[in-house]
């Protein structure tokens, strides 16, 4: 008998949920991403979304899409290392390299790829990769597909961090890789201290801005600028499905760095190219964020009034010193259950947000994740606030 499936009949998590009619995933999206949107029928603030700057629905980018099928049709049919380069590509490569001061980028399909083809081209058999306890999935994917060693440290924990790079060896390469703003709890990371520790010991420095694009630093150029820090760090990443409103990823570094990626990163080399919708959308959100840097200063603002809107209501908001700059607020909800029952009426009277649960979230501790964005306006922030509140109660 054959047991592959065993696990699968095991695991009745999601039946469970479905059952007891609190499974929070999947819910049917009908219209375009925004501040407000049309699910399963009927108006919900949306209060889940990655879409920081509001971008999703500029007219200047949806337009720049359209114009991009029209010209190059919907896909490039083959690997950039082949015949899938087009001259958006190169054009979208440089813009994102000159917005973050690097001098160069490299592009792929997804942000979650990104990472698998950075981080497994360069940490080789005798390297170490050490992380932040609390990075994000795909940079733990990498260090399952690379063939060097992976050493953890707890979330921002300085000393930790320097235990672990006086233990890797000498001459032995290292990567210090951290998520600049941490995806669950939006937290920031420790750059100073990292970028410090790593020129200490000789480690090259790479920051996941996935959540950091956008929201953070220089007219939203991310951790590294954030803190001043961006000739510290070696190699900057990025999504384009967060702030620049469109799916795909980056890397930004030095020359020589981007160009042996382009040559020995297999998740680049051996997948089709990012279709061209995909790369004018995102280069459209890049040069409309060039010439609006008020939306990252618009962004902050609402953030403050969505913290103040959910604090004046005794909602509790986890609330560490830094995570004040981000538009993700986290909301302690208690246990696994109360918490999808609270997402459950949130969502059933008009508010979408994302919960966490264990094993994201240790025991006992699950959160109601809340994400705002620039096209969020006050009132409909108060609605939301007092949606939340009310749940929580119950």
């Amino acid at each position: 008998m054959n047991h592959l499936f065993d696990k699968v009949v095991a695991d009745r998590r999601a039946e469970d949920a479905r059952a007891a009619g609190i499974y929070p995933y999947f819910h049917r999206l009908e219209s375009r991403q925004d501040a407000v949107v049309v699910m399963e029928g009927a108006r919900r603030i949306m209060l889940g979304s990655n879409n920081y700057l509001g971008l999703t629905a500029c007219p200047e980018v949806m337009e720049a899409a359209v114009k991009a099928i029209e010209k190059y049709g919907t896909g490039c049919s083959g690997s950039r290392f082949l015949n899938g380069t087009l001259d958006l590509h190169l054009e979208l490569e440089r813009e994102l390299a000159d917005f973050v001061g690097k001098e160069d980028a490299i592009t792929f399909g997804t942000g979650f790829q990104t990472n698998l083809g950075v981080i497994s081209a360069l940490v080789g058999r005798h390297d170490y990769l050490i992380c932040d306890i609390d990075n994000h999935a795909s940079i733990y994917s990498a260090a399952r597909m690379c063939l060097g060693k992976m050493l953890r440290f707890k979330h921002n924990d300085m000393s930790g961090l320097e235990a672990r790079l006086a233990s890797v060896p000498s001459g032995a390469g290292a990567l210090v890789v951290v998520d600049g703003v941490f995806s669950v709890d939006g937290d920031i990371a420790d750059l100073p201290g990292i970028c410090a520790l790593a020129k200490k010991y000789g480690a090259a420095v790479m920051v996941d801005d996935a959540h950091g694009l956008g929201v953070l630093g220089e007219g939203g150029r991310g951790t590294a600028s954030h803190f001043g820090l961006d000739a510290d760090v070696d190699l900057i990443m990025g999504t384009f499905s967060k702030s620049l409103a469109s799916l795909g990823g980056f890397a930004a570094g030095k020359r020589e760095v981007i160009d042996f990626l382009r040559h020995s990163s297999y998740p680049f080399v051996f997948s089709a190219s990012l279709p061209p919708a995909s790369a004018a959308a995102a280069l459209a959100a890049v040069r409309y964020l060039k010439h609006h840097p008020e939306l990252v200063a618009k962004l902050r603002t609402i953030s403050e009034c969505t913290r103040t809107a959910f604090t004046s209501r005794g909602i509790p908001v986890l609330e560490p010193a830094m995570r004040r700059f981000t538009p993700i607020i986290p909301i302690q909800a208690g246990g696994t259950y109360e918490t999808l029952k609270a997402a459950k009426q949130m969502f059933n009277e008009g508010v979408f947000v994302n919960p966490f649960i264990p094993p994201a979230t240790p025991e006992g501790a699950a959160i109601v994740r809340t994400s705002v964005t620039a096209a969020h306006t006050t009132d409909v922030i108060d609605e939301a606030a007092d949606v939340i509140a009310k749940a929580l109660m119950c």
